[in-house]
């Protein structure tokens, strides 16, 4: 022990705090690790508000014969006769401790105080008072006060806001807080509308939503003007879209009705699983429920025409970000993805344009894993809600068509197959790992893995149904020749193209089916591809397996035109189970046009990124208006070559017979053309239809069209009545340049048949 020059003791061995200017005078060492403590001794005080995090002062007024000594660490020290130690260490806000005290002792302590503190304790003789307020975090008053014989403690332990404490008097008297109408107000707490109204402000600007309306905003621009005249206009032609309109109706129809019949349709009558014939559309069932008859149909198929590019165009941009890219680059990948110029040609096959699933389902699954090309496997990121949601959406996709979800499955089977040996080998081989992937996450991957191979089984076998009855529904690689492109298909746009459709008609011209053979991608996407290749946040690796991608499946595209297909898409055709059923090879462009995006994100990314750093080093941090408008560039370009000149003809009126007469019923003339704006007019009542249209025709309809040329005469009557048909349904605005043209007013009475005239239609009844 140490005695300073006014008689104060002091230990030894401790190190005091710095004073103001950071030095420690001689002498001040004290109990607490106070620093500057000065101290004249009568009766010991001590104020000790250690830790306090801002300025303190702590004043000690004593009367005759007491004693005070002040510290506040760097504070100037006023004493009067009595000795007493405040150390305020380390303090931050304001803190005054005043102790007043007559031949007695008092402890004021304020450890760790984070916010201003005033402690008062003031006590008679033969009392003693302590306060403490330890680690209070808002400013707070404690005040003591006993009279003699009493004792009195404030505490206000990690108090995070103004408080006051407890004073007490004659042996615990009430308390009274002087100070609160000096504290600050309390925050108001905001109401439920209020929060409410925050979370609504939140979501709104939130990047999915944003994403989102994006996405739909686009599409209805760019599918323009579908959308104008949606009860009597479909997109490029009335043909095939009539009867993807009648899939949609007669699936919502026959779930409603008759779910077991749903498969054996109410067209070419009297085939069975006629629905099987072509791609279904079966995940359009739900909306298929709603409204009925042609108009119903045809606003159904707009609604949802516009609706698959805004699902492509969030799906591909959802698997860009998943696996590592910018907003901008992002951005490129899903509207590169949606308004390639090679998908105007396929605005008539809602199978081919409704392919949004297949990146939103790889994105999914990949969030689910925690995996991302960029930044690799994060065990922390699994989730494997995201694995099941991922498995349902790739299992909707695939009831959409075998189209193109044949090739998505066996795409999926893939990714399984390396996952499933990279599973093998991290958990038995390299570095073993007891469960590398967790148990969750396997079982989710199990459960989603057996939901999509169970819709693909029970979807396959009507179609092995098909291929059962109607071998002449088999192809052959001689009709895949047919439809398989050249080389000069990738470099050629299709005529409904706004930009290259006039200048690219020479081109077209010595394609022989151009319709599925113009698969240009987009000249910007190309370059902005191989600018991937050299600029890009992928690694070197990745982009030359985006890169080997891409070649693969031009090659496919490609079908027999690549060395005959020996070796190419002959090898699948042979041997992968459902490939020979796929018509056009062409299409295998939707994976090209994916994996071009991709490396285009890459590019785009990576230009934003350096962007990024620019603006950085300008001050005040803030990009140049030419710096924002670079990184939306290329998202513009893409868009431009999507333009389209898509026609949008007037769908045939409906007969009004097609709303009266019963079937089973023949609507006469009939081709594949001819008779699918008649499956469109049947969805009114849908009755038994001879007539149909497909991706091949069954032989029986060829033969009711040949026998049928002659009609009304006996021998096609007794054919028809054989099939069980009751009426035949002859259109006169269409008959112009047929034999119908000439029999339709025959005498009919020798045939035991009727005739009547029912709108622009004539009726027999056999």
């Amino acid at each position: 022990m140490t005695t300073n020059a006014t008689g104060g003791a002091q230990p030894t061995g401790q190190t005091d705090g710095p004073d103001e200017q950071g030095g420690t005078p001689p002498g001040a060492t004290g109990e607490d690790g106070a620093a500057n403590a000065t101290a004249t001794t009568k009766t010991p005080g001590t104020s000790d508000a250690t830790d306090a995090k801002s300025t303190t002062t702590d004043t000690a007024k004593t009367a005759t014969g007491d004693a005070g000594t002040r510290d506040p660490a760097g504070a100037k020290p006023t004493t009067t006769g009595d000795s007493g130690k405040d150390d305020p260490a380390d303090a931050k806000p304001a803190t005054t401790d005043t102790a007043k005290t007559t031949g007695d002792a008092g402890t004021d302590d304020a450890t760790d105080a984070k916010a201003a503190t005033t402690d008062t304790a003031e006590a008679t003789s033969g009392d003693g008072g302590k306060d403490d307020a330890t680690d209070a975090k808002a400013k707070a008053t404690d005040t003591a006060k006993a009279t003699t014989g009493d004792t009195g403690k404030g505490d206000a332990t990690d108090a995070k806001a103004g408080s006051d404490g407890d004073e007490k008097k004659d042996g615990g008297g009430e308390a009274r807080d002087r100070w609160s109408a000096f504290a600050p107000a309390p925050d108001p707490v905001p109401g439920r509308p209020r929060r409410t109204a925050r979370a609504v402000g939140r979501l709104l600007v939130h990047e999915w939503t944003l994403a989102t309306l994006a996405a739909l905003a686009l599409a209805v621009g760019m599918t323009w003007p579908t959308l104008r005249y949606p009860l009597y206009t479909l997109p490029q032609d009335y043909w095939d879209p009539s009867l993807q309109a009648w899939q949609m109706a007669w699936s919502g129809h026959a779930l409603r009705t008759e779910p077991g019949q749903l498969f054996h349709s109410n067209t070419f009558f009297p085939e069975q699983w006629s629905f099987a014939f072509s791609d279904m559309l079966l995940g359009y069932a739900p909306a298929g429920m709603l409204g009925t008859g042609p108009e119903a149909a045809v606003l159904r198929y707009n609604i949802m025409f516009v609706l698959a590019h805004a699902l492509a165009t969030l799906g591909a941009y959802a698997l860009a970000r998943q696996l590592g890219a910018g907003r901008a680059g992002a951005a490129v990948a899903g509207v590169s993805y949606t308004y390639a110029p090679w998908l105007l040609a396929q605005a008539g096959h809602l199978h081919i344009v409704s392919n949004g699933g297949i990146p939103l389902a790889l994105a999914m699954l990949a969030r689910g894993h925690g995996w991302s090309l960029r930044y690799g496997y994060r065990p922390e990121r699994r989730h494997e809600g995201w694995t099941y949601t991922g498995w349902l959406v790739a299992a909707w996709q695939l009831s959409l068509g075998f189209g193109i979800g044949l090739p998505f499955a066996y795409v999926l089977a893939g990714i399984v197959l390396v996952a499933a040996t990279t599973w093998f080998l991290r958990r038995w081989v390299v570095r073993p790992v007891k469960r590398p992937f967790g148990t969750r996450l396997l079982v989710a991957d199990l459960v989603g893995g057996l939901i999509f191979a169970g819709v693909g089984a029970l979807l396959a076998i009507p179609y092995f149904k098909v291929a059962e009855l109607h071998p002449n529904a088999a192809r052959t690689l001689g009709d895949i020749g047919i439809y398989s492109p050249p080389a000069l298909g990738f470099f050629t746009a299709p005529a409904e193209s706004r930009v290259w459709g006039e200048l690219h008609e020479a081109a077209r011209a010595t394609l022989p089916w151009h319709p599925e053979m113009t698969l240009l991608p987009g000249f910007v996407l190309y370059a902005l591809a191989a600018g991937g290749l050299f600029f890009s946040v992928w690694k070197l690796r990745q982009r030359l397996l985006l890169l080997a991608g891409v070649l693969v499946t031009m090659v496919l595209a490609m079908g027999t035109r690549f060395f005959d297909g020996t070796f190419t898409y002959g090898l699948l055709f042979e041997h992968l189970p459902g490939w020979n059923g796929l018509r056009t090879p062409g299409r295998m462009m939707l994976w090209t046009t994916l994996l071009l995006g991709l490396l285009a994100a890459g590019a785009v990314s990576a230009f934003a990124d350096r962007v990024g750093e620019i603006a950085a080093e300008r001050a005040p941090y803030r990009p140049s208006p030419w710096l924002r408008v670079a990184t939306v560039v290329p998202v513009l370009l893409v868009l431009l070559e999507g333009l389209n000149v898509t026609p949008h003809p007037v769908v045939p009126e409906q007969p009004v017979a097609m709303r009266t007469v019963d079937g089973p019923m023949l609507v006469l003339p009939s081709s594949q053309n001819l008779d699918q704006p008649v499956m469109l007019w049947s969805t009114s009542t849908f009755p038994d239809l001879v007539n149909g249209g497909s991706g091949f025709t069954p032989t029986q309809l060829d033969e009711v069209r040949r026998v049928t040329l002659a009609f009304p005469d006996q021998t096609s009557v007794d054919y028809l009545r054989t099939l069980g048909v009751r009426n035949v349904v002859l259109l006169r605005d269409q008959i112009v340049g047929t034999p119908w043209e000439v029999t339709v007013n025959a005498p009919v009475d020798q045939l035991g048949i009727t005739r009547e005239e029912v709108g622009d239609a004539v009726v027999f009844r056999l």
